[in-house]
């Protein structure tokens, strides 16, 4: 079965959705003990959320790129996850949308979405995508007092994965990776971060 082109995809159960960012330890582990985002995290810059854990993977080079050698796990409720949707604007224009409007979109909206490349085990380039989530103003704010559930430390996770692929043993990588499923959106919610037909 084909992969739609754009589709949220991501570990998720009734209640919580599981989203990544990687972080200095001066970052990560002060979060981690307080099982919140606290100094020197700085609300006032984006903040970057990723379902996918292969295309976290990507961005921060299995744990090994400066500033990004601790990955967390952050446990998301549902319905943040949806506010920040319903709040969003796309970082790419619409096929209908002029600019002026998607300039405006863009000013007035507290979350970005964009849509890039999926990435495989190896980290190549494929052809469906996946989604980031920019927080900003609002958004940061929420993310930090109401929604997270808990933070998880997965770099030994991330670690030991690109260990066994460089090794390639692919079906021992393939079992360590978090299962992540289609998510369901309403089809309003889908619309507005132009994703494919949910489930």
């Amino acid at each position: 079965m084909t992969t739609p082109y754009r589709q949220i995809r991501a570990r998720f159960d009734a209640d919580t959705i599981t989203v990544y960012q990687a972080y200095d330890p001066a970052i990560a582990e002060p979060a981690l003990a307080a099982q919140a985002f606290v100094g020197p995290f700085k609300r006032e810059r984006m903040t970057w959320i990723k379902p996918s854990f292969l295309w976290m993977m990507y961005r921060c080079g299995w744990a090994t790129k400066p500033g990004q050698t601790r990955v967390l796990a952050i446990e998301l409720t549902r319905t943040g996850f949806e506010w920040a949707l319903a709040h969003s604007s796309l970082s790419h224009p619409a096929d209908d949308q002029n600019p002026e409007d998607r300039r405006a979109g863009l000013a007035a909206a507290p979350v970005r979405i964009q849509w890039d490349p999926e990435r495989s085990l190896r980290l190549a380039r494929m052809e469906h995508r996946s989604i980031q989530i920019g927080l900003s103003g609002e958004a940061v704010d929420r993310y930090v007092e109401e929604w997270i559930a808990s933070i998880s430390d997965v770099t030994d996770l991330a670690r030991e994965t690109a260990a066994d692929v460089e090794a390639g043993r692919i079906e021992d990588a393939e079992r360590r990776l978090p299962v992540e499923h289609p998510y369901p959106l309403s089809p309003d919610l889908a619309t507005t971060v132009q994703t494919s037909t949910q489930p």
